[in-house]
């Protein structure tokens, strides 16, 4: 017998008896071992601490945003109720996100890419607003710096039609700057940074089909 099938058999054994040491180590994937678990989505917030959750007691998904025992507390449990998949936190990000979108495309005026978020009588209101603009000949550049602060006001849900309301305190910093018809500044500056506080209300149908949120209401 040669060398090399010496060789050969030799790392065989020895591969099949680290085999046998492991397997006695480690066990097998069978009977009380925990399934793998998931990681978080994308869309979820990425530095969220996880909680162990304990029967009975408060949930902190809705007591890290709202008082435990409050009013908005015992809104946001029934919008769990009834729609189990419903996450504060997950619904405060996603309204940043709106925020930003929507003020975005009201002071360009085109909110032809929002229009499915805002509410009909939201969205004649800001059709009426960019229409005086026009009119005037006057346009709007504004960027958003940073979202400072995201503060969940308040939360009401009615358990006869399922609807959902939740106003959101939005504190924006950013740059506007308003032009005329000549192109001239005649208001704000594109260097200058501002403080913006905004007042907006979201409202949607707990467990429809449409998972979007629609603003029905904005004030300062």
């Amino acid at each position: 017998m040669s060398n090399s099938i010496i060789q050969l058999l030799v790392l065989l054994g020895i591969a099949i008896f680290l085999i046998l040491r492991l397997k006695n180590v480690l066990g097998t994937r069978d009977g009380f071992e925990k399934p793998p678990v998931e990681g978080p989505r994308p869309s979820a917030t990425r530095n969220r601490p996880e909680f162990e959750v304990i029967e009975g007691g408060p949930d902190r998904d809705i007591t890290d945003h709202v008082d435990d025992g409050s009013e908005n507390a015992k809104a946001l449990a029934a919008m769990k109720m009834a729609e189990p998949s419903f996450n504060v936190t997950e619904f405060l990000s996603g309204a940043r996100q709106a925020y930003e979108m929507i003020f975005l495309a009201f002071e360009r005026g085109d909110i032809s890419e929002v229009r499915e978020f805002l509410d009909p009588d939201v969205a004649a209101a800001f059709d009426e607003v960019i229409a005086e603009r026009e009119a005037q000949g006057l346009t709007i550049e504004s960027e958003i710096v940073g979202v400072r602060d995201v503060e969940l006001y308040k939360a009401t849900f009615d358990r006869e039609t399922r609807r959902g309301e939740v106003t959101v305190r939005f504190l924006a910093e950013l740059t506007t700057v308003v032009r005329n018809a000549g192109r001239e500044i005649v208001e704000g500056s594109p260097t200058e940074i501002k403080r913006q506080r905004d007042t907006w209300t979201f409202a949607r149908e707990m467990g429809a089909d449409d998972p979007n949120w629609q603003l029905v209401a904005t004030g300062a």
